[in-house]
């Protein structure tokens, strides 16, 4: 009766997982690179040469503005500049004349120096001028709206005599032109996992469209701190679209294996005690007799539970 009385339990050992841990999150995916496309001076639309879906090389046109304002402004500037040009050769030539009478005592000094002094605004007149032809040009020269980088146009929001507008406001982008040769993939880590998701971490990126196919990424980047409002780690990783399956804007989950943590152990839930002391676990100490330790819970991993602190990989934990 003695003998049959002793408890009989089962026990294991905590251990750290073998294989380290999948963190599966979702990911914002967008381009490489990516840009709205506006105008830089006013006008009508005079032509567009390229549609949505359309690859682009950097320089490309894309569409062409009609600015007769502008053609009138740079013939009149360039007007303006001939007409300073020829002031200050005339103020040249008097200043030149006037400096030889000045050596012969014909002229006074103060009028000399008059001239000379007329010749130098003249010079800065003429300066002025070709200035504000220079920057007409370059005014004319936004009339040809080209590709920044190459890529594809992702939108067209624009058409054939359309009223364009100079400058980036609401409603007045004409394109949008986005490098899909490589993507970035955005994802918030939850705080508990940010010391484990560093730069040069591999993952895998699954795609709803792409069901069974797993696209190989790495970390490139976070933003080294902690969103106080979500309390989560910014990452960006970079996956490599080459062949042009993938597209920015898309869904996407990210597969993340974590590193080995050898100060977490795991068990499973029903080796852990919820009672009014606390978490606790029970062990066989070397008189197997049952001992109530305390423990700190870490992350519950549902079929596991992770543990912080209170035991160790020797005990004898009753399961």
């Amino acid at each position: 009766a003695a003998d049959t009385a002793i408890t009989t339990v089962q026990v294991i050992k905590a251990a750290p997982s073998a294989d380290g841990e999948i963190l599966v999150l979702p990911g914002n995916v967008q381009a490489i690179k990516a840009a709205s496309i506006h105008a830089r001076t006013g006008g009508f639309l005079k032509a567009w040469h390229t549609d949505i879906g359309t690859q682009v090389k950097k320089g490309q046109l894309l569409a062409e503005i009609d600015a007769p304002e502008l053609d009138q402004e740079l013939s009149q500037a360039q007007a303006d500049l001939a007409t300073a040009q020829a002031n200050y050769g005339l103020a040249q030539s008097t200043t030149a004349r006037w400096q030889g009478l000045l050596k012969n005592a014909s002229v006074s000094k103060q009028e000399a120096e008059e001239k000379a002094i007329d010749a130098t605004a003249k010079k800065t007149i003429a300066a002025s001028a070709a200035a504000n032809v220079a920057r007409l040009r370059d005014l004319e020269s936004f009339k040809r709206i080209t590709a920044p980088f190459d890529g594809v146009v992702t939108a067209r929001n624009t058409d054939i005599g359309a009223l364009i507008n100079a400058g980036q406001s609401s409603g007045s982008e004409l394109f949008r032109v986005a490098d899909t040769s490589k993507l970035r993939v955005y994802v918030n880590v939850p705080q508990a996992y940010s010391a484990g998701t560093t730069p040069g971490l591999d993952a895998s990126v699954v795609f709803p469209e792409h069901p069974g196919h797993a696209y190989a990424a790495k970390i490139a980047r976070t933003a080294n701190a902690i969103d106080p409002d979500t309390h989560s780690l910014q990452v960006e990783l970079e996956v490599d679209n080459a062949n042009g399956e993938l597209m920015p804007g898309a869904y996407a989950e990210v597969n993340f294996k974590l590193a080995v943590n050898a100060e977490s152990l795991r068990l499973p839930p029903t080796a852990v005690l919820f009672r009014s002391a606390g978490l606790q676990v029970a062990t066989i100490n070397a008189d197997n007799r049952v001992v109530l330790k305390n423990v700190t819970q870490g992350r519950d991993f549902g079929t596991s539970v992770e543990i912080l602190s209170g035991i160790d990989t020797n005990d004898n934990i009753v399961l």
